[in-house]
C-alpha cells in the first residue's frame, strides 16, 4: 500500500461499516485518522481497533446535518493533527423507497447529510489542504443513481449523483490549489447492505448474480485499500472521476 504516514485523515460515518473499514485501512498505511459521527460509542470501537495495530485515532462526535458540529470537527481534528490532507465522505441517511412513499423530511435529510454536508466539509477543509500543500477529498457515491430501473432508488440516486457533480467541481476549481477530489461508488459489506439482504432475500440473491466478481466487496481490503491508493503518490493525476468499487457491476459511462 501507499506510505501515508504523516498524513491526517478526516472519516465521516467511521464507527462501523464502510468508514469503519477505510479507517482501518489509511491507518495501515500509516495515516492518523480522525472518525466521526452521532455514537460515541461506535466511534471509541473503531479507534479501539485502530489502536491495537498501533495506529492513532480520534473520535469525534457529531451530526453531519449540524453545520455548527461540522466546523467544531473539522476545528478539533485540525488541532490534534495540525491540518488535514485526506477527507472522507461517507456519512449519510438514505432517503429509501419509492417517489410516492418518501417524505419531504426524509429527502432533505438524505440532502442535509449527503451533498449538503459534503459541500460544507470540504470547504471547511479547503484552507486547511491549501496550507499543508494540498489534499484529497473522497467522496461516497452510489450505482443506485445509474440503474436502468431507478424504482425505489429516486430520491436516494438523486441525492448520490449531487455529490457527483460537487466532486467534480471541487476537482475542477481546487486541482491547482494542489488538491484532488474524488468519488467512489461501492459495494461492501456494510450492516445496511447486510440488513437489505436479510429483509430482500431474492432481490439480494438477483443482485449477486449482475455481479461480475460475484461477491460483495470487503469493508477494509477491498473498499479501504482502494482509498489508500487513490490518496498516495501513484495515483496522484488522477482527479474529478468516479471509482465504482463494485466488482465490475455498474457503467457510470
Amino acid at each position: 500500500m501507499a506510505d501515508l504516514s504523516g498524513k491526517v485523515a478526516l472519516i465521516t460515518g467511521g464507527g462501523q461499516g464502510v468508514g469503519q473499514g477505510i479507517a482501518l485501512a489509511l491507518a495501515a498505511a500509516g495515516a492518523r485518522v480522525a472518525v466521526t459521527g452521532r455514537t460515541l460509542a461506535k466511534l471509541e470501537e473503531s479507534c479501539a481497533l485502530v489502536a491495537e495495530r498501533g495506529g492513532e485515532a480520534l473520535p469525534v462526535q457529531g451530526n453531519v446535518k449540524s453545520p455548527d458540529d461540522l466546523s467544531a470537527m473539522v476545528a478539533q481534528v485540525a488541532q490534534w493533527g495540525g491540518g488535514v490532507d485526506i477527507l472522507v465522505n461517507n456519512a449519510q441517511e438514505v432517503p429509501a423507497g419509492k417517489l410516492l412513499d418518501v417524505t419531504d423530511e426524509a429527502f432533505l435529510a438524505g440532502f442535509e447529510s449527503g451533498p449538503l454536508a459534503c459541500l460544507r466539509l470540504m470547504k471547511l477543509v479547503h484552507p486547511h489542504m491549501v496550507a499543508r500543500g494540498g489534499g484529497v477529498m473522497i467522496n461516497l457515491v452510489s450505482s443506485a443513481a445509474v440503474r436502468w430501473d431507478m424504482t425505489g432508488y429516486g430520491a436516494y440516486g438523486a441525492v448520490k449523483q449531487a455529490m457527483r457533480v460537487l466532486t467534480r467541481a471541487a476537482a475542477a476549481e481546487w486541482g491547482r490549489d494542489g488538491i484532488r477530489a474524488l468519488s467512489i461508488a461501492p459495494h461492501a459489506e456494510s450492516p445496511g447492505l447486510k440488513r437489505w439482504m436479510q429483509h430482500n432475500p431474492q432481490e439480494a440473491e438477483a443482485f449477486f448474480r449482475t455481479i461480475p466478481l460475484g461477491r460483495v466487496g470487503r469493508l477494509e481490503e477491498d473498499v479501504g485499500r482502494a482509498v489508500v491508493a487513490l490518496c498516495g503518490p501513484e495515483l496522484a493525476y488522477v482527479t474529478g472521476a468516479t471509482i465504482p468499487l463494485d466488482g465490475g457491476q455498474a457503467n457510470f459511462d
